[in-house]
């Protein structure tokens, strides 16, 4: 695996590190001696970094120092592990309830990124996708963050990363999408009736973050001969008092 290391990021991973509590500003001569690496190296990695907000340039002595864009990661990552060490034991009881597959995910770029799951014991079932990423507009999981966003937000996702079409019953029109935005908005639930994979239905419920902010949802998701449209109104009850409750832990 050695091959495959990056070295540049390697080295600008190196710099981060050399930052801490009683080390705040380091100039490149301090961190070429320390590190060993080229004085002209460590200035590109500086400057690139820079560019990114990942260090701040301090015009008056020269000097380096931890930027925003680090601090707004570090937030990023810290509420990504609290929610799902807060998430957790409700989702394990929802599986437990329902026996069908229960996701956790995060909004992240405009699509949804799946952070947790506890697969259904059934031998037909959907199954762990943590850490694949899918489109917002036709994902139930993604259609309950989609439906709390400013309309802008909604405008912009839409533009950019656009309604493709993946089985009959996605929505690719831009107005019946957010008619149903509204919809889900009203009850609370989202609804994916197999718009992403043919013959899977899912259920979703957001989850707020301390500001009351849309930042997460989850979902249960099956066979859609099992969950079937009769039995939605009874599944989302459970979907959503499960959000529901992960939101009010968090906000704790």
């Amino acid at each position: 695996m050695a091959k495959d290391i990056v070295k540049s990021v390697q080295r600008a991973v190196r710099i981060l590190e050399s930052f801490n509590p009683d080390v705040r500003e380091l100039g490149i001569t301090e961190l070429s001696k320390k590190l060993k690496i080229p004085k002209s190296t460590v200035y590109n990695i500086l400057n690139t970094l820079a560019l990114e907000g990942i260090v701040e340039k301090n015009r008056e002595n020269q000097r380096y120092r931890l930027g925003l864009t680090l601090f707004e990661l570090g937030n990023i990552a810290r509420a990504n592990f609290e929610l799902r060490s807060v998430a957790t034991s409700y989702l394990k009881e929802l599986n437990r309830q329902l026996d069908e597959t229960v996701h956790l995910t995060i909004l992240d770029k405009g699509e949804v990124l799946y952070i947790e799951c506890f697969e259904s014991t059934k031998r037909l079932r959907t199954y762990s996708v943590i850490g694949i990423r899918a489109p917002l507009h036709c994902t139930a999981v993604g259609k309950a963050i989609l439906a709390f966003l400013p309309e802008d937000e909604v405008d912009k996702i839409i533009l950019t990363k656009g309604l493709e079409k993946f089985t009959e019953n996605t929505i690719t029109d831009p107005q019946e999408l957010k008619e149903q935005l509204r919809e889900i908005r009203f009850r609370g639930y989202s609804t994916d009736n197999m718009e992403h994979e043919e013959g899977v239905r899912c259920v979703g419920a957001p989850i707020h973050n301390q500001e009351g902010k849309v930042f997460a949802s989850i979902s249960v998701s099956g066979p859609s001969q099992r969950l079937t449209l009769e039995r939605i109104p009874a599944i989302s009850e459970l979907v959503m008092a499960t959000a529901n409750e992960i939101s009010r832990r968090i906000r704790i």
